[in-house]
């Protein structure tokens, strides 16, 4: 009888289809087709490069098998399989499999501070629609507004519009779709869709109407923030999804939520705050945002941000890079108000959401560990505990 094995795979209803961790292997071992991304248990060897690259952790998925599952099973998926029961001869297996499943356990603890760990939706988040459109059939769009909103000519920030007609795209609060830029890639093949964060709440950019919004900013020589950027009113787009499952926003109006950001990393933000203003009005508060940015000229939603009333958001706009003024960071800040800080960290009710370039992250985990000591909590312990709960989301690229 074969002895059992342990298998690599990737939850495709958290996967957010930003193949990152196919780019990253060096094997091969990862593959996608039009509908989800794959691993490969004939190639893998298990090197753990994929996993800190990866947004959302999930890619950290692993099965114990008799018989490896295929290709052809995953690319068939809509959700991950549960465990197989194992014959007689996983007794065998049983020592060999706990050394692997303890040398697997120690690269995932340091590779999960890249990836922000294994993520999980909130108890209370609605259920979100996943992969409606893909690669073989994707959804189009007409573009209803381009609009700019940075005055920083190295920081071109555009609101993109998206209107689907009579197409039926739901997406929730902190959902992301694919847009397929136009053309061929080197080898003739069809680009690869480019991810972004729905800015907009699950009603509509306006309410009651079938469009949505994105954040973009323009990259020098980006493909896709090129041609999303240069897009006019009346334009066509092919558009992929929606994906994520974990970061979501609860729906439990008792809930709060610390968001920390840099740049367009505030989008699903915007998208929360504009939710929790049509849902429950401008008295619900518990939010709370730590935004970074260089200077004010190239934070994405300035102005309107600033006419968001208090008792609804509490507002921390950062800049690192304003003419005269010492250079501040989110992290600083947070410690500046680490008494505000540390009594969301105490309520059981709070949501953490991190959301921007992947730098940020090592100086946030170094201020909520101290700010975590002040209330004599362990940070890790702490953040384990509430990532477990769905109230500790990542997702920095």
């Amino acid at each position: 009888m074969t002895k059992p094995l342990k298998q690599h795979l990737i939850d495709p209803e958290i996967c957010i289809r930003c193949y990152t961790c196919e780019m990253t292997c060096t094997v091969g071992a990862i593959s996608h087709d039009d509908n989800n991304v794959v691993v490969d248990a004939d190639k893998c060897g298990f090197c753990m490069d994929c996993i800190p690259v990866c947004p959302t952790g999930s890619i950290d998925e692993w099965r114990v098998v008799e018989t490896p599952y295929s290709l052809e099973d995953q690319f068939g998926w809509e959700e991950l399989p549960g465990q197989q029961e194992i014959g007689e001869s996983a007794g065998e297996a049983e020592t060999g499999l706990e050394a692997f499943d303890e040398a697997i356990a120690a690269l995932l603890a340091d590779a999960h501070k890249g990836a922000g760990g294994k993520a999980r939706a909130p108890a209370s988040a609605a259920k979100p629609t996943i992969n409606m459109y893909n690669l073989a059939k994707p959804a189009e769009a007409t573009v209803q507004g381009n609009y700019r909103l940075t005055q920083d000519p190295d920081h071109d920030v555009r609101h993109i519009i998206l209107n689907f007609g009579t197409l039926p795209f739901p997406v929730l609060e902190g959902q992301s779709i694919g847009i397929i830029p136009p053309g061929q890639d080197a080898e003739g093949k069809p680009h690869l869709p480019r991810l972004y964060s729905v800015s907009s709440p699950r009603d509509g950019e306006r309410p009651n109407f079938n469009n949505l919004s994105l954040t973009v900013k323009r990259e020098p020589g980006g493909l896709c923030s090129n041609h999303v950027c240069d897009l006019a009113k009346g334009d066509k787009v092919q558009v992929t999804g929606p994906f994520g499952a974990t970061f979501l926003m609860p729906e439990d109006a008792r809930a709060r939520l610390l968001m920390i950001c840099t740049g367009t990393g505030s989008a699903a933000f915007r998208a929360f705050t504009m939710r929790r203003q049509r849902s429950t009005g401008a008295k619900s508060g518990g939010m709370t945002m730590f935004f970074g940015a260089r200077n004010p000229e190239c934070l994405p939603y300035f102005g309107p941000l600033a006419k968001v009333p208090e008792t609804l958001l509490c507002k921390h706009m950062v800049f690192s890079r304003t003419p005269g003024a010492a250079r501040e960071y989110v992290q600083d800040r947070m410690r500046a108000q680490s008494g505000a800080v540390a009594d969301l960290l105490a309520d059981p009710n709070t949501h953490i959401y991190i959301c921007g370039l992947r730098g940020m992250e090592e100086g946030v985990e170094a201020a909520l560990t101290g700010i975590a000591e002040g209330i004599g909590r362990d940070w890790t312990t702490l953040r384990d505990e509430m990532r477990g709960e769905g109230r500790y989301h990542v997702e920095t690229y």
